[in-house]
């Protein structure tokens, strides 16, 4: 199953209305006015569409998990964990093509992990990707002793920093990792065996389903998106941190189920979840251009994530 039309308006008026409102109040804050917004302003949505495309990544690595019925909770820090390895390897000199490598091996590692814990141990994935949450996030701040790592090659940067044609080159990124498993959701066996398994893991597996299989190119595909974005949120800062990407499973899962895909499995499209991203990363922005506290800032995602549950159990039923 896949979510309908009326579904996909919905979020789509949702976004129009979101861009509406920040307009009008980042106009009326500052004394200017609507062809004045900050929100509106080139440099504001160029910062926007970059900061959104590592929810994006996520997002779109997230979908097939919570498609099958399951989640993903440890996709924050495995980005902060991959930035760090792979900023590590680049001060100890080794070249990029190698540290990406590895950056990108260790979100694929992590996520494998989880798929082999939920399916071999029959941990719920709640509490197994809890579990690997704080174990990333343990080995980011032991790989760098809280410090930040700094002096990163100049041509590794253009990968965050950089343009292709005007348009940034983790967008460019972004959208050929959503092409690619948005074309494995939709045209390939492996698609329909995970929006089976979300719809009936039982009737899933009496139909021959290889289940275990099935959720462990899911979990691994999870860990690998977080390693993507972790390497493109490194080269944009110019820095590895191991608070990086603190909280963001947040974001990446209401961003998901704002775009229509069902905590319950079996429903949803990459495009929803796109859209979601865009809406998270809207909000985000949005509140700090109208100055509210990064206190307020948690509350009000906090609020977004509840009200799209509730949203959620509304639709199913």
């Amino acid at each position: 199953m896949t979510g309908g039309k009326p579904g996909r308006i919905g979020i789509w008026l949702a976004l129009i209305v979101e861009v509406f409102l920040l307009t009008i109040l980042t106009s009326s804050f500052g004394g200017r006015s609507i062809f004045e917004s900050t929100f509106l302003n080139w440099s504001n949505i160029s910062q926007v569409v970059r900061a959104l495309s590592f929810i994006a990544i996520m997002a779109v690595g997230q979908s097939p998990v919570i498609i099958s019925a399951g989640v993903d909770l440890s996709i924050g820090s495995l980005l902060g964990l991959s930035g760090v390895v792979t900023a590590a390897l680049l001060n100890e000199a080794m070249g990029i093509p190698l540290a990406v490598f590895l950056g990108l091996l260790t979100g694929l590692t992590c996520g494998f992990m989880n798929g082999l814990i939920i399916t071999k141990a029959k941990l719920p994935p709640f509490i197994a990707t809890l579990g690997m949450m704080s174990i990333a996030r343990g080995l980011a701040f032991a790989l760098t002793g809280g410090e930040t790592i700094r002096s990163l090659p100049a041509t590794f940067l253009i990968l965050g920093q950089g343009t292709l044609f005007a348009v940034p080159i983790p967008i460019i990124l972004m959208v050929i990792f959503a092409i690619t498993v948005g074309y494995a959701l939709r045209a390939t066996p492996w698609g329909r065996y995970v929006y089976a398994i979300g719809g009936n893991e039982e009737a899933a597996t009496y139909s021959g389903v290889h289940v275990d299989r099935v959720k462990l190119m899911v979990y691994s595909l999870s860990g690998l998106s977080a390693g993507i974005a972790g390497i493109l949120f490194t080269s944009r800062f110019g820095v590895g941190q191991s608070t990086a990407g603190l909280g963001y499973e947040l974001d990446v899962i209401a961003a998901v189920v704002i775009g229509g895909i069902s905590l319950s499995g079996g429903r949803g499209t990459l495009v929803g979840a796109i859209i979601g991203s865009l809406l998270m990363g809207i909000l985000r922005n949005g509140l700090v251009l109208l100055n509210v506290s990064a206190y307020w800032q948690q509350v009000a995602i906090g609020l977004v994530i509840i009200l799209a549950v509730i949203m959620d159990r509304k639709t199913k039923r």
